[in-house]
């Protein structure tokens, strides 16, 4: 495990000054590869990299689920959402069932800094119930602007001044393979119809539907920007959930035209991250122009592995996509900065999760949150340095050391999503995935550190091991809760 240095922030309650501002930047579906401070040479995203420039990239850095619904409910709970029978994902209809969606008896990071007299807003994605008693703005947001499914179009149809590939199942005259109609694309690689995302599905200003003329990542940003420009003189936290890099695919036409890249599959996914990259720079330059980057908190992650089939986003090296529980279902991007308190360039390896944010923004907001091994996460800050210009006496309670990451290093993360499961605890993590044809549901364990891409079961080998991480994730498992609703 790479050295961890001491404290770099805390209690911001403890001086006169203003607390930060928050800003989380979530991605949809966007894989672990696909960023260049990634280490993809494939890939230009200037201004996201930017923030692992200006502060911290975590190379070990999870999510709580492998798709959508789940991984928000426990990043915005800050628990694990096994703990309240969070387990899966809803689609289409599902979406407005009243019976699913975050339970209100869950203290979102939205109303713990409402509390503290943040204004908070969310642009974007929800998809965490649809029914009227989900409703961001009950969930402690006091502004709300997107749409509230799993996910929308981005240019409705039919489809003006964007490239647009729809999956089918068949092509004209029954056909399978690709078939380009000017700038619709059908393609069968799928084998199935692409969602009807915006059925009863509105973008909503608040509580009430407007009709969004711009490229709806454009929208996004537009509304984050407006939020920020309008809170300028009071603390904020901005949560800006893109839907890009979800499907459909719909890339704007100057993005795709700039694409030079033969596979068009692959060439508007391109186009479509290039224009989510613009967007993070749009935010992070308001910030600037305002003066406020220097004491604001941002995040940036995905909230689960990328749909390498579905969309071509990559996960290398990483086994698996989005839905499975190997890495590349659950290990994402995951970068932080905060220049007033956090040295820039770092890399940190101390394996961390989502559920991490709500610890390290409530207490850097001066608020009072209960940390691991008492809670879920941790306060990130103190794993990674401080930078030059932070306040010596503004340390976390307790102080921080070197010993802290090694006993961050030492907590284990946990998943459970129906009949699969998995846990991590150091460098070992077991697997448990049936696939649908041979149910085959026995423990697998991989080293990470010697086998990144859990290529090789040391079960067999390391059988002391296998039976200690058994045990300890039976032991968490027996803290959560059944599943409050099933997929289907």
């Amino acid at each position: 495990m790479a050295a961890i240095l001491s404290a770099c922030c805390g209690v911001l309650g403890a001086h006169a000054g203003q607390p930060p501002n928050i800003v989380v930047l979530l991605a949809d579906d966007l894989g672990y590869a696909e960023l260049g401070c990634q280490g993809h040479s494939g890939v230009s995203t200037p201004a996201i990299d930017s923030i692992a420039r200006r502060g911290v990239r975590f190379t070990d850095g999870y999510v709580t689920a492998p798709f959508c619904s789940a991984s928000r409910a426990g990043l915005l709970s800050g628990r694990y959402q096994t703990r309240f029978g969070y387990e899966f994902n809803p689609i289409g209809a599902r979406n407005v069932d009243p019976e699913v969606g975050l339970p209100a008896s869950e203290r979102t990071l939205a109303e713990r800094l409402h509390e503290l007299g943040y204004a908070t807003a969310l642009v974007g994605k929800w998809h965490l119930g649809g029914h009227a008693r989900y409703h961001p703005l009950r969930h402690g947001f006091d502004e709300f602007f997107g749409f509230l499914h799993e996910g929308h179009f981005y240019v409705p149809p039919p489809y003006r001044g964007v490239v647009t590939m729809l999956r089918r199942r068949r092509l004209p005259g029954g056909a399978t393979g690709r078939v380009r109609f000017g700038d619709v694309i059908l393609s069968t690689h799928m084998g199935h119809d692409e969602p009807p995302y915006d059925a009863d599905n509105p973008i909503l200003r608040n509580g009430q539907p407007v009709v969004e003329a711009e490229y709806l990542t454009d929208a996004f940003t537009r509304e984050a920007v407006s939020f920020i420009r309008r809170h300028r003189d009071r603390p904020f936290f901005l949560y800006v959930a893109y839907n890009a890099v979800h499907s459909p695919l719909q890339a704007r036409r100057d993005d795709f035209e700039r694409v030079d890249v033969a596979d068009v599959h692959r060439r508007i996914f391109l186009a479509m991250l290039a224009r989510l990259d613009r967007s993070v720079g749009a935010i992070l330059g308001e910030l600037e122009r305002q003066g406020l980057l220097n004491d604001t908190l941002v995040f940036f992650l995905s909230d689960n592995g990328g749909p390498t089939r579905e969309l071509t986003s990559s996960n290398r090296p990483l086994r698996g996509e989005k839905g499975m529980l190997w890495e590349g279902g659950i290990r994402v991007p995951f970068l932080m900065q905060w220049p007033r308190r956090i040295a820039a360039g770092q890399q940190c390896s101390v394996p961390v999760v989502s559920l991490d944010l709500y610890a390290t923004a409530v207490r850097a907001a001066g608020g009072a949150v209960r940390t691991w091994p008492e809670g879920d996460g941790v306060d990130l800050c103190s794993i990674v340095s401080s930078s030059a210009g932070g306040d010596a006496r503004e340390a976390p309670r307790g102080g921080s050391t070197e010993a802290d990451g090694e006993r961050v290093g030492r907590r284990p993360l946990y998943w459970r999503v129906g009949a699969k499961a998995a846990l991590r605890l150091g460098e070992w993590k077991i697997v448990r995935s049936p696939d649908r044809e041979t149910r085959d549901d026995r423990w697998r364990l991989y080293d990470l550190k010697a086998d990144i891409g859990e290529s090789r079961d040391v079960s067999a080998d390391r059988p002391e091991v296998l039976r200690r991480l058994v045990r300890t994730w039976a032991e968490l498992d027996r803290q959560m809760r059944a599943p409050a609703w099933s997929p289907r």
